[in-house]
């Protein structure tokens, strides 16, 4: 992989790399406990491999008390024993450098665990030296500094009795929101993120690292969320000086990004401002929300995606980087969010992938999308393990909501429904496992699973995934060429082209289950077909869920 720094002649390694995703505690679990951890991964590799991704993103497996399933940090330099130790990471790290990719920590520097000894110690007096590393208010007339609420429900103010104060938490009671301003916490942070890279780790993944900057004036106030300080652009200049300048080359760094626009973005990925490679943005995967919130869901609009993700495509084009995913540890599904999970299956995962790994950017593929995995089906709330899914349902059957009703909302949104294990075999436990797992394996696995897609020839989602991201290693058109959507408003069929230098990529899809007429002359000088979900094709008719890219470049289509 070439990781020169980049140029106009030699753009970025990460230009056409494949990331892909692993939430530790579901991907595969070695030591019999029900959880999925480092040594698990380690017995994976291969399959990564062979898939043929580029880098591996680890959600956390620090030290946590797992109320957000680790994205509550007690300590930012070990690994949680739930996953390993220290010494088992570092032998995950070189066996994946061993077999050319790279490895990125997910980095949670928003807030921590309200048990960090950073916290244990801003709450043990006013007059601590520790107090303002994190975020302090009297009250505001016997009540919370001000409106904002928290992401999993709530006021986003707790009352610490110890000191009579409130402390900021824009996610749980027990995730206290560090204070940015403060130049140690800024310190403590680069100090812990250049540790991590003296070890050998490639980047990082910054959790709602738009967050730590807050706008002073409406800390205290009526306001009903926060809005973005204009000083993160200060906060992650400074944090490419202390920690990535020297080094970057080799390096990929992505923010997670609630809220931003393309404007933002390409402040944020400019490559001369030295802030961040790319941003995860939230505004396609929020079209099928209402006002009320994510689990009122809308039905899905292509015209809505199409528009949104062109704009991204375009805002992006000349300055900055776009991230693509339409999956993750936060996400339903994809497969059952945006396509058909039933008949159509295969067809419309692969058309899925190729939509995404076909637009401008890097693509992310989040564990078990390689196989079309699906929601978990859940019916219970006993089944959720999610504290934002627990505490929705809880605050919605306290409001009056019919329990029923709640419990479809959730079966489609929920976080859990990416977090069921993997599904690796059809034996009892999906290979996850040899015992009871910590979430229940999804009801599917005995005949939706890794073994039996990799067996399954041309109808295999793995097969298919990796030669799309065989695609992007070698053709500049697919990692560099120019995005120009075609028939935006036509409701089913998601069209366009890729252009570089003489290289052109034409992608039609049908996003529906019904037969597609092709508009008039758009196949026309298209090309040999390059990759297709079909094994035969009509010219002028799409199958359901039937998606072809056509190429005049030189070489044979798969």
């Amino acid at each position: 992989m070439n990781t020169t720094a980049p140029t106009a002649d030699t753009p970025a390694w990460w230009t056409r790399a494949v990331v892909y995703q692993v939430y530790p505690r579901s991907f595969a679990d070695s030591n019999g406990d029900g959880i999925g951890d480092l040594g698990g991964i380690r017995s994976k590799l291969d399959h990564l491999a062979e898939l043929g991704v580029d880098v591996i993103w680890l959600s956390p497996i620090y030290r946590s008390p797992q109320a957000d399933n680790g994205y509550d940090i007690s300590d930012y330099e070990d690994i949680d024993p739930l996953f390993g130790t220290l010494a088992e990471f570092d032998q995950l790290l070189a066996e994946v450098h061993e077999r050319g990719m790279k490895l990125v920590m997910d980095l949670v520097v928003n807030h921590t665990s309200d048990e960090h000894p950073w916290f244990v110690e801003s709450r043990s007096s006013r007059d601590n030296p520790k107090r303002d590393w994190y975020i302090w208010r009297d009250p505001l007339d016997a009540h919370e500094p001000n409106g904002w609420t928290s992401a999993f429900s709530g006021p986003a103010w707790h009352l610490d009795t110890t000191t009579g104060q409130y402390y900021l938490h824009l996610f749980a009671a027990k995730q206290p929101d560090l204070n940015w301003q403060n130049p140690e916490v800024r310190a403590a942070v680069f100090a812990m993120m250049n540790r991590w890279l003296d070890r050998g780790v490639d980047g990082f993944r910054m959790d709602v690292i738009n967050f730590i900057a807050k706008t002073e004036a409406e800390l205290v106030g009526e306001s009903v969320r926060p809005s973005m300080g204009a000083q993160i652009h200060e906060y992650l200049q400074e944090m490419h000086r202390e920690v990535f300048a020297g080094r970057d080359a080799e390096l990929i760094t992505v923010g997670e990004m609630p809220g931003v626009t393309v404007e933002d973005a390409a402040l944020f990925t400019g490559a001369e401002r030295k802030e961040l490679d790319m941003v995860f943005q939230f505004e396609h995967v929020g079209l099928d929300h209402s006002d009320t919130g994510k689990f009122d869901n809308l039905p899905f609009d292509l015209v809505a995606l199409k528009t949104s993700l062109a704009r991204w495509q375009t805002g992006l084009a000349s300055s900055g980087w776009n991230s693509l995913y339409f999956g993750n540890h936060d996400q339903p599904r994809s497969v059952s969010r945006f396509g058909d999970d039933g008949r159509y299956r295969y067809e419309s995962a692969t058309l899925l992938a190729t939509i995404l790994h076909l637009h401008r950017g890097t693509p992310y593929i989040y564990q078990g999308d390689e196989i079309g995995m699906t929601n978990a089906g859940f019916t219970a709330i006993e089944q959720y393990k999610d504290i934002e899914s627990v505490n929705h349902y809880s605050e919605a059957i306290t409001a009056g909501a019919d329990p029923a009703t709640v419990l479809v909302q959730m079966a489609f949104r929920s976080r859990d429904n990416a977090r069921t294990p993997v599904q690796w075999t059809p034996d009892p436990g999906a290979g996850f496992t040899s015992t009871e797992p910590w979430i229940e394996v999804n009801g599917n696995a005995a005949a939706l699973n890794v073994q039996t897609d990799r067996a399954a020839g041309e109808r295999s989602i793995f097969d298919f995934y990796r030669r799309l991201i065989a695609l992007r290693h070698e053709l500049p058109v697919v990692s560099l060429g120019e995005f120009a959507l075609l028939e935006p408003e036509h409701p089913a069929l998601y069209a366009f082209t890729r252009t570089h230098d003489d290289d052109r990529l034409l992608v039609v899809g049908n996003w529906s289950g019904e037969r597609l007429r092709l508009p008039e002359g758009l196949t026309d000088d298209a090309g040999t077909r390059l990759i297709g979900n079909y094994p035969e094709w009509h010219e002028a008719v799409l199958e359901p869920w039937e998606v072809r890219v056509y190429t005049r470049a030189q070489g044979a289509g798969v």
